[in-house]
């Protein structure tokens, strides 16, 4: 068994030709750009691409492959060179038993399967060239057209306040909404960590993933998770979900809760921390908040303990949260140690010195430690780094 970095929630936001995928998205994901970062800068092993859908996109990938840039492995996934590509889609649900919009993740082991899918959703929704497009069929319906193809499905950033499986999309359990046995894992988001989503216990049941969601290329591997397999293929992932033969998540390495843009309650005029008990901003006066994730879980909350096999959850400050880590520097240490997952967890604090001002090296392995002192993150912005 070999550990392999994965990061399973990366967006498209253009294709080759400049059309849009991913709105939001920056201009440089393209298809192409996000392979090359994710393995040459980001040191990662198996990432899941989640607009691969978008017909352009699976143009694009076609190309790679007659040139053989890109090959299929046998038991499902993408290969370029030592980086496995897993086709993806991102979802939005709003059925009848939705009390909010919820997003998915869906993964397929093969661009053949996900061009069949592609045919498919084309029929359900408004438009098959973009992201997270609302699709006009059940929960229910969409997580068994996902396994008819042999695919995986994962609910999306389940806490994050909007679009989210436990921000708006239910009430009190994800089987209002989905088939609980037709889920493979769960996407807890960036306010929330493995310690607050087993607080509810019906997620006791499945494997947690760390995502980017990654709208940039610098993003990428923001959040992340190490998997344990004989090799980064869609069987072996598959497997290492549902802790099969010894596969499993390893580890998950995410953002402090804090760090996250939804972590606190605020108010939704000027964003200072909300008491909904009190009724009204101190600040500003106005009723109105945004509920941040860990108020809304402990709403929810069914358990106090996390199951005996959960894997560590590792805090970990990506390294554009450092203060005073700008491109420039960036750029200095890629080049003297390779990429970002060496920089993050192997250089030592001399060799780091040696590159870039001891204070900013002080800071990097006080991250890895987990010994920086955070502010909260609220209502869509993100917490800081006090230190």
């Amino acid at each position: 068994m070999k550990n392999y970095y994965s990061d399973l929630h990366i967006h498209i936001g253009r294709t080759r030709s400049g059309k849009p995928v991913k709105i939001t998205g920056a201009k440089s994901l393209t298809f192409t750009n996000i392979i090359e970062h994710a393995r040459n800068e980001k040191g990662l092993n198996i990432i899941g691409i989640i607009d691969c859908h978008s017909p352009e996109v699976i143009v694009e990938i076609s190309e790679l492959m007659e040139t053989n840039d890109v090959t299929e492995h046998p038991d499902g996934g993408l290969q370029y060179g030592d980086l496995t590509i897993i086709p993806g889609s991102e979802l939005e649900i709003y059925d009848e038993n939705c009390h909010g919009p919820i997003h998915v993740l869906a993964y397929f082991p093969t661009l053949a399967i996900m061009r069949e899918f592609s045919m498919w959703l084309s029929n359900h929704l408004k438009n098959i060239t973009l992201s997270s497009q609302r699709i006009y069929v059940s929960g229910k319906e969409l997580q068994l057209k996902v396994k008819e193809l042999g695919g995986l499905f994962i609910p999306a950033h389940v806490f994050t306040p909007f679009k989210s499986l436990f921000g708006k999309g239910v009430q009190k359990t994800l089987t209002e909404v989905f088939d609980k046995n037709l889920i493979d894992g769960i996407e807890l988001g960036l306010s929330a960590d493995t310690a607050m989503a087993d607080q509810i216990k019906e997620l006791h049941d499945y494997s947690f993933v760390t995502n980017s969601d990654a709208h940039s290329l610098k993003k990428i591997a923001r959040e992340y998770h190490v998997l344990q397999m004989e090799a980064p293929t869609f069987n072996e992932l598959e497997k290492a979900l549902h802790q099969i033969d010894g596969r499993k998540v390893q580890a998950n390495y995410g953002l402090d809760p804090l760090l996250g843009k939804y972590h606190q309650t605020v108010c939704s005029q000027c964003f200072t921390p909300f008491n909904p008990e009190k009724g009204e901003c101190s600040n500003c006066g106005s009723s109105k908040f945004i509920k941040g994730v860990a108020d809304r879980i402990s709403e929810l909350k069914t358990a106090s303990t996390s199951p005996a096999n959960r894997p560590p959850y590792i805090h970990q400050v990506p390294l554009e949260f450092i203060p005073g880590l700008g491109p420039k520097m960036l750029e200095k240490l890629l080049d003297h140690f390779g990429t970002e997952m060496a920089i993050l967890h192997e250089v030592p604090l001399e060799k780091l010195e040696e590159i870039i001002p001891a204070k900013t090296a002080v800071m990097i392995v006080k991250a890895r430690e987990g010994k920086l002192s955070l502010s909260a993150g609220g209502g869509g912005k993100y917490g800081k780094i006090a230190d």
